[in-house]
């Protein structure tokens, strides 16, 4: 049977809940399938036993360093990174394997991804399309080594597919707190470790602007309750960093 000459890649900590679902999404058409877990106390590596070519334990160090990581292992040129709770439609896995049955023309491209809260598709605020770079050629990309949003570098053409990437992003509102607080955790500590300057007028204005921009310029209204709720707690982004930040520089004396 002709599989695609792709590896997927897979960055897991405690996800037996959704690590199923992900790696069928990808199993029997790619060449390869690579799991690197960060030390999983849960069922996640038994479970990826069933479909995965490789498992490499690894506890993470910097995200940006360990998603780099991840890729080197690959056998393939080309590399499709995926979050646990992520999930190829078939709609996308089709366009894939009609990229790959000619000379792709890029060395990477965006995917259009659809996020969910519980079963309800975020449409608004900036979610949807909401593409992200995930398919491309391992050595000409890299990310950016640092521990929260690390940002993507690519050396050559990026091209855009059209058929959708699922990601299940948040189970319920408790979920997106817990990733909010880990977020901004890691984000203030990027901000002291950087010397970053940042003071709380600039932390409140941005925290206005983020909430305004989503929610009107970006129409997350048009989700109504889940629309505003999103904005909401996303606006506290910036407030909760600088919070953050500033007990750290207390804490340090600075």
């Amino acid at each position: 049977m002709y599989k695609t000459p792709l590896s997927v890649v897979v960055i897991t900590k405690n996800e037996e809940k959704n690590i199923q679902d992900c790696l069928l999404s990808a199993s029997g058409w790619v060449d390869e399938i690579i799991v690197v877990d960060d030390e999983s106390s849960d069922n996640t590596c038994e479970i990826a036993k069933k479909y995965a070519d490789k498992i490499i334990k690894r506890k993470m160090d910097i995200e940006g360093r360990h998603r780099n990581f991840a890729y080197s292992l690959s056998r393939n040129t080309w590399v499709l990174s995926l979050d646990a709770d992520e999930r190829v439609t078939p709609e996308l896995k089709e366009e894939i394997i009609g990229l790959f049955k000619k000379e792709p023309g890029f060395d990477a491209f965006t995917i259009p991804r659809r996020n969910y809260l519980g079963d309800y598709w975020v449409r608004y605020g900036g979610e949807y399309p909401a593409a992200q770079l995930r398919l491309f050629k391992k050595d000409k990309f890299k990310y950016e080594e640092v521990n929260v949003h690390p940002r993507a570098f690519l050396e050559g053409k990026c091209g855009h597919l059209q058929k959708d990437l699922i990601h299940y992003s948040w189970e319920n509102f408790s979920d997106f707190l817990a990733k909010l607080n880990r977020q901004t955790s890691w984000e203030a500590e990027k901000w002291l470790a950087t010397g970053r300057k940042m003071s709380f007028g600039k932390a409140i204005w941005r925290t206005i602007d983020r909430f305004f921009r989503r929610y009107f310029y970006k129409k997350a209204h048009k989700d109504g309750f889940i629309g505003f709720m999103i904005a909401f707690f996303d606006s506290l982004y910036q407030l909760m960093s600088y919070t953050k930040y500033w007990e750290l520089k207390k804490k340090k004396g600075r």
